[in-house]
């Protein structure tokens, strides 16, 4: 039997939908912002876990550009029915105050990898849909309703109806079959299990008051009776625990008949609040099925657990992503992603310049349509991200470097800038809640150096920026800055990456040659 440690996927993984196809587990979870959208995990031990698949890879899928930092992509639905996988997901416009935009669709493939049809819109009364394929061999689709009149609870309950996948639309009357017991009752997902209908939802908001709450019915449409011994998980009552926000969990049965439940949390961070650093992660708990037919968890408290041992599966390790991303391959790596925007080789090149990633410029890094940003998520509460950069930046709107990004609101960037006296200067930049401050590292006339190594040193209480002329010797740039400023406890977690700005003419482009991201 293996023992793991939560949470089972680290770094910005909130949301997750947990389903096994034969000896295949996989999570989905959501991605906002951040294309392509919906990060599918894929594990056959419950041990070792990868990313499969990012099945939203076109805009007629989902058109991000201007979306508001944390809309897109919330709260995706996997599920399996007659070789078909479905992901159903919400494309959020505008958030509250106000009416809520959010669209929900459905995709399908006959593979995880694809390929993934064009989407069918569903409707736009709310968000976190999900797709329940009944025994009968009928679909439905569960989602919450929002509400924005004056005096009224925003959360206005899960609402069910059916859908039929050939004519690729809901039909028949939509029914209220839950309004919660804590609020912001949302998340929900639907099971059958011997006779009755189990509704598991998440309440009680996605911050430190979140649970998952259980409610079930004998009759598809109910009425749902809530689960009297109360809320299955929460870390709502104990602000000292290592997992916080526990909630929004979704179920999976092992091969050997036990249960599962996948949920997001956050970790605190050195004494920082929950959520300082990483954002919302992905845990797994086992589960077990109580005498009168309740889900409980495998402890004695409704607690999420750190240390959890495992079905005792066939072990299957993936292999290893190396520590260097060279750029030799055709491809970009997996772990690679961009904002509001598909990768395309019209901006990000590797075939121009072999072993190098040459990238054009766009928008700053404050836009919300067109950036030249590749970035991965930070996973660990402390690493070292270098790169070496080769640029000849002939104006101050045209600039390449480092990225530590949380939104467009929040970053740092250590970037190679042009400059009418000097030809060239390395500046540091910070962007808090929207205000941009500089810090001049050097200027010098261009060429004098060909090329730029460039590092980023982020550790549980502070970071830092540093700077070489030959990858051997490295200077501090400015002062370090706390590393909790990279993040809030909002929805999405910190990037890492790579960005080349061009407000010219977007004719521009740097060139790296690696990006290395160590643990330490």
């Amino acid at each position: 039997m293996a023992t793991i440690s939560n949470p089972i996927l680290p770094g910005f993984n909130p949301d997750p939908s947990i389903l096994r196809v034969g000896d295949d587990y996989y999570i989905a979870t959501s991605t906002f912002e951040w294309f392509p959208g919906v990060q599918i995990h894929h594990s056959r031990d419950l041990v070792h876990w990868r990313v499969v698949n990012r099945p939203l890879t076109r805009i007629s899928q989902v058109d991000l550009r201007g979306a508001g930092n944390s809309m897109g992509i919330w709260a995706p639905c996997l599920s399996y029915h007659d070789d078909t996988y479905y992901l159903v997901y919400t494309d959020v416009k505008t958030m509250i105050p106000g009416p809520m935009d959010c669209h929900n669709y459905v995709v399908t493939a006959p593979a995880i990898d694809g390929p993934w049809s064009e989407p069918t819109y569903l409707h736009s009364l709310g968000f976190d849909p999900s797709l329940f394929h009944d025994r009968d061999g009928r679909h439905w689709l569960l989602a919450m309703t929002t509400e924005h009149r004056p005096g009224r609870a925003m959360f206005g309950g899960i609402v069910l109806q059916e859908y039929d996948p050939t004519a690729r639309k809901l039909i028949g009357a939509m029914t209220t079959i839950f309004r919660g017991r804590l609020g912001a009752t949302e998340g929900p997902h639907l099971y059958w299990r011997e006779g009755w209908y189990y509704l598991v939802v998440a309440e009680g908001g996605t911050g430190a008051g979140h649970a998952v709450n259980v409610a079930r019915a004998r009759n598809l449409t109910g009425p749902y009776e809530a689960d009297p011994a109360g809320l299955m998980l929460t870390s709502r009552f104990n602000p000292e625990h290592p997992l916080q926000c526990a909630g929004h969990g979704s179920f999976v049965q092992a091969q050997d008949g036990s249960w599962w439940c996948a949920h997001l949390c956050t970790r605190s961070n050195a004494g920082l609040p929950a959520a300082a650093l990483l954002g919302r992660e992905t845990a797994l708990q086992p589960m077990h099925w109580s005498d009168d037919g309740w889900p409980r968890l495998n402890s004695t408290t409704n607690l999420p657990l750190v240390e959890v041992t495992v079905p005792d599966l066939p072990p299957h390790p993936w292999p290893v992503e190396p520590a260097c991303d060279d750029f030799d391959a055709p491809h970009l790596g997996s772990a690679w992603q961009s904002l509001r925007v598909p990768i395309t080789t019209d901006w990000a090149d590797l075939g121009t310049r072999p072993g190098w990633l040459r990238l054009r410029g766009r928008d700053s890094l404050r836009s919300t349509f067109e950036q030249s940003l590749l970035a991965r998520r930070l996973e660990h509460r402390s690493a070292v991200i270098t790169t070496c950069l080769d640029a000849d930046p002939d104006h101050p709107k045209r600039a390449a470097g480092l990225v530590f990004l949380y939104d467009v609101r929040t970053w740092s960037a250590l970037q190679l800038r042009g400059d009418e006296a000097y030809g060239s200067e390395l500046v540091l930049t910070h962007c808090r809640n929207g205000v941009v401050r500089e810090e001049l590292a050097w200027a010098h006339p261009r060429q004098v150096f060909p090329r730029t190594w460039l590092r980023l040193e982020i550790g549980t209480t502070e970071t830092r920026f540093l700077m070489s002329h030959d990858g051997e010797a490295w200077t501090n740039v400015g002062a370090p800055f706390p590393a909790a400023e990279i993040s809030s406890a909002g929805f999405t977690g910190p990037f890492v990456g790579l960005s080349c700005q061009d407000g010219v003419d977007r004719s521009w482009c740097a060139e790296f040659d690696f990006v290395t991201y160590e643990p330490s």
